[in-house]
């Protein structure tokens, strides 16, 4: 509980939630599958408590919302029910390797996230947004290491977002991609539903209060600690996967 309270906290910046989550109830003797699905209703609570501090507060792109939703929801469903189909033991190498495509992208962006954009952002720059946004959906609800990671920087880089626009979006975004992945999966009997619950609650008051830490933060602080992270991270995958 403390692990997931905690990660969930620092997660409301970097994302990666499940690249902490998962390992620990696999070390805790919980099957793999049934791991993948409980940590993503557990996801389900937190990204709800992540969002709620973001309300209000002028942060969340409600123009492009309704069509982000639309492609996660047809995704994470997708990915959902491709968990029993694929092997799980290729997936730290290939999560590794998109985080650190992604800081190679996160710092050629140079100021980039520090203040939204004020450019209007080309048909081509939207259209890889939302398809982005789709691919990664599916990999979000198959296993969801990285994914809010990964759509932090497609927000930040395709639609102008500032770093906490494009955590504050994520993070409704992912409310989405957990709930139907989780639907998949309760469907499937994998969710552990006691366990799911009680981490759950654990992870939206991590989340809630790490929302309002976010609040708080320049933009530029928010940036080097998402970027040391997610270095940290993908370096720990490679050497340890």
């Amino acid at each position: 509980m403390g692990v997931f309270f905690l990660t969930s906290a620092v997660s409301m910046v970097t994302g990666s939630t499940s690249l902490i989550t998962v390992p620990a109830l696999l070390q805790a003797g919980v099957e793999p599958q049934v791991a993948i699905a409980t940590n993503m209703a557990a996801l389900t609570l937190m990204s709800i408590g992540a969002t709620l501090p973001f309300v209000g507060q002028h942060k969340l792109d409600s123009q492009r919302a309704p069509g982000l939703i639309g492609f996660t929801l047809v995704g994470s469903a997708l990915g959902a029910v491709l968990l029993q189909r694929l092997p799980t033991s290729a997936l730290s190498s290939l999560i590794a390797a998109s985080m650190l495509v992604v800081v190679g992208v996160s710092l050629t962006l140079g100021d980039s996230g520090l203040q939204p954009s004020l450019a209007k952002r080309s048909a081509l720059e939207v259209a890889i947004g939302y398809l982005a946004t789709f691919l990664l959906a599916i990999y979000g609800g198959l296993f969801s290491g990285g994914y809010v990671t990964l759509l932090t920087a497609t927000f930040v880089g395709c639609f102008g977002h500032s770093f906490v626009g494009a955590i504050a979006t994520s993070k409704l975004v992912n409310i989405f991609s957990s709930l139907v992945a989780t639907l998949v999966f309760i469907y499937l009997g994998l969710v552990d539903f006691g366990l799911g619950l009680l981490l759950g609650v654990v992870m939206f008051s991590g989340a809630f209060l790490g929302g309002r830490v976010v609040l708080r933060l320049p933009n530029r602080w928010l940036r080097r600690i998402y970027v040391v992270t997610v270095i940290a991270l993908a370096l720990r995958l490679l050497l340890n996967p």
